[in-house]
C-alpha cells in the first residue's frame, strides 16, 4: 500500500486512475509520493520515506530538485500534457496584439452608459484598427511541444514562419511543417521577424534573452509574445522599447509589478495551461508516472534522474539503485550481488548530469544482507527492492 499526499487539488480524472494499492495521506510525514501543482516546496521538510514528487505541469521552479536528488527522491513533471492549451493561448495572444481587440473592448465598456452606443462605435472604431497576421513573419524560438505546434498552426494561417532550436529532438523535428524556415541562431529571428514568440526553459543562457541589445536588432513595431517564463524578458528594456514604439505590443502570461500596468502590454493572468483539458491531462500523466515508478521502478519524465524503462517487473525481484554518477559503481553493484550468489537476469544503467540510476532484475530472492551491502557502497543514495 502506498500513501499519496496532495499539496494542491489534482484533477479527479487523474486521481481516479489510482488502484486499490494507493490511498490519500492527510499527513505529509507518511507520504510515499507527493502530488503538487503550484505549491512551494522549498521550505517543506521532506519525509524520509518519500520516494517521488509529481508536478502536474511542466515547470518545477517550486520544487527543490537538488535536495530531492540527494535524498533519492525522483521528481516527475508532465511535459506536453498541457501543450495544446498554451499553443491556443499563444495564438490568441498573437491576434490580440495584432488587432487592438483589448483596447476596443475597454473603450466600448467606457461608453456603454452614454447612450447612442452604436453610432459612437461606428465613428470611433478606427482608433482600434490593427493588422492581419496573414503574410507576417513569425519567429518561434524553441520548437518543442508548444513552439512546434504553434509554428505549424501559423503556417496554416498563411504566415511566413522562422524557427530556431539548436537542441530540437528528432521526434519534434519530424512533426514540423516542411515550410518552416530553420535558422541557426536567435539573432536571425530577432532581425527578421514581425512577431517573435519565445518557448524555451529558463536557463543561464536564456535569462533576459529579450533585452535592450536584442530588441535593437528587431524591426520597428515588432510584437513579442512570452508564454514561457517571466524572466526571459528584461522588463525595463521592454518598457523603454514600448515607450519609443520599437515594440508595438508585449504579450505576457506572467504579469508582475512592472508589466501589469505597463503601457502597451497585454498582461494575461497565467492562463496558458489553465484549461480543464490541460489539468486533466497533466493529472493523468503524473499519476501514471508515479504508479509506474513505485510498482516497477521505471522512470519516465523525471527532471532530476535519468529515464529508464524496463517494463513491468516479471522477475521475483527488481533492485533499483539511485546513485551519484561516478566511475565504477555499476561493476561494484554487480560484483556485490554476485558475491551473494544472486543471478542478474537483466540490467540497465543510465546517467543524467551528477546522478544516475541502475535497475537489476533478479532471478531469485534478495536477502536483507545483500541490500545492506549495496547501501554501503559510496555514492548510493537510495535502494529499493520490488518483489513480485
Amino acid at each position: 500500500m502506498f500513501d499519496v499526499h496532495y499539496l494542491n487539488p489534482i484533477s479527479p480524472k487523474g486521481t481516479a486512475l489510482w488502484t486499490e494499492d494507493y490511498k490519500a495521506a492527510d499527513a505529509l510525514e507518511s507520504a510515499d509520493a507527493i502530488m503538487v501543482r503550484s505549491a512551494q516546496m522549498h521550505e517543506v521538510e521532506l519525509p524520509e520515506k518519500l520516494l517521488a514528487v509529481a508536478r502536474a505541469g511542466a515547470g518545477v521552479n517550486n520544487i527543490p530538485l537538488d535536495k530531492c536528488a540527494e535524498k533519492g527522491i525522483v521528481v516527475f513533471n508532465t511535459p506536453g500534457a498541457n501543450a495544446n492549451g498554451v499553443v491556443e493561448a499563444a495564438m490568441c495572444g498573437m491576434l490580440l496584439a495584432s488587432r487592438d481587440v483589448v483596447g476596443g473592448i475597454n473603450w466600448v465598456q467606457s461608453i456603454k452608459d452614454e447612450g447612442d452606443v452604436a453610432k459612437k462605435v461606428e465613428k470611433g472604431k478606427s482608433k482600434f484598427a490593427g493588422n492581419e497576421i496573414k503574410g507576417k513573419r513569425l519567429g518561434v524560438i524553441g520548437l518543442g511541444a508548444i513552439g512546434g505546434p504553434l509554428a505549424n498552426n501559423a503556417i496554416k494561417l498563411g504566415m511566413e514562419v522562422y524557427g530556431c532550436d539548436p537542441f530540437i529532438s528528432i521526434d519534434a523535428a519530424w512533426h514540423l511543417d516542411s515550410r518552416i524556415i530553420r535558422v541557426k541562431n536567435r539573432e536571425d529571428i530577432f532581425s527578421q521577424c514581425d512577431i517573435i514568440s519565445v518557448h524555451v526553459p529558463l536557463l543561464d543562457d536564456t535569462r533576459g534573452m529579450i533585452n535592450a541589445d536584442t530588441i535593437a536588432m528587431m524591426p520597428d513595431g515588432v510584437i513579442v509574445l512570452n508564454f514561457a517564463r517571466d524572466a526571459l524578458v528584461d522588463d525595463d528594456a521592454m518598457a523603454a522599447a514600448l515607450k519609443s514604439g520599437k515594440v508595438k505590443r508585449y504579450v505576457t502570461d506572467f504579469p508582475n509589478d512592472k508589466t501589469a500596468g505597463m503601457e502597451g502590454v497585454i498582461a494575461i493572468p497565467h492562463l496558458g495551461a489553465s484549461t480543464e483539458e490541460a489539468e486533466d491531462n497533466c493529472a493523468k500523466m503524473a499519476v501514471k508516472q508515479v504508479m509506474n515508478y513505485l510498482e516497477n521502478g521505471n522512470i519516465v519524465n523525471s527532471v532530476n534522474f535519468p529515464t529508464i524503462d524496463m517494463g513491468i517487473c516479471t522477475k521475483p525481484a527488481r533492485i533499483t539503485i539511485l546513485h551519484r554518477n561516478i566511475p565504477n559503481l555499476l561493476s561494484r553493484f554487480t560484483s556485490t550481488v554476485a558475491a551473494e550468489d544472486i543471478n542478474i537476469s537483466d540490467m540497465m544503467n543510465r546517467s543524467k548530469g551528477e546522478y544516475a540510476y541502475t535497475i537489476l532484475d533478479i532471478d531469485g530472492q534478495v536477502s536483507d544482507a545483500a541490500v545492506e551491502h549495496l547501501k554501503q557502497i559510496n555514492g548510493v543514495l537510495r535502494i529499493r527492492v520490488i518483489r513480485k
